[in-house]
């Protein structure tokens, strides 16, 4: 946090994208794996979520959905899951995907 140097008032990079902000590809989605030290992220619906810290996606992968990896669209999978979408309502989510 910055301070303007004689108002007091706050500084802002208004240039600065926070990680809500980011708009994921396919591509870049694939990066957050959960492998090797990688956030995993996933997405829903055009929404992309942090599952780092989800014990069931130790390792980026979901293993009781039968090995779902992170790093990708998981729309049609969740529709399938017995959970469904009430699961995403306390994730993180991270940006959106791009379209």
């Amino acid at each position: 946090m910055l301070l303007a140097a004689c108002g007091g008032e706050e500084a802002t990079d208004e240039g600065d994208e926070t990680e809500e902000d980011q708009e994921f590809t396919l591509e870049e989605l694939g990066e957050y794996d959960g492998q090797d030290g990688n956030d995993a992220y996933v997405a829903v619906d055009g929404v992309v979520y942090d599952v780092t810290d989800v014990a069931e996606w130790d390792g980026g992968e979901h293993a009781p959905a039968g090995g779902l990896e992170a790093g990708e669209d998981h729309t049609e999978e969740i529709e399938e899951a017995p959970h469904g979408t009430d699961v995403l309502e306390d994730l993180p989510t991270v940006g959106t995907l791009e379209e």
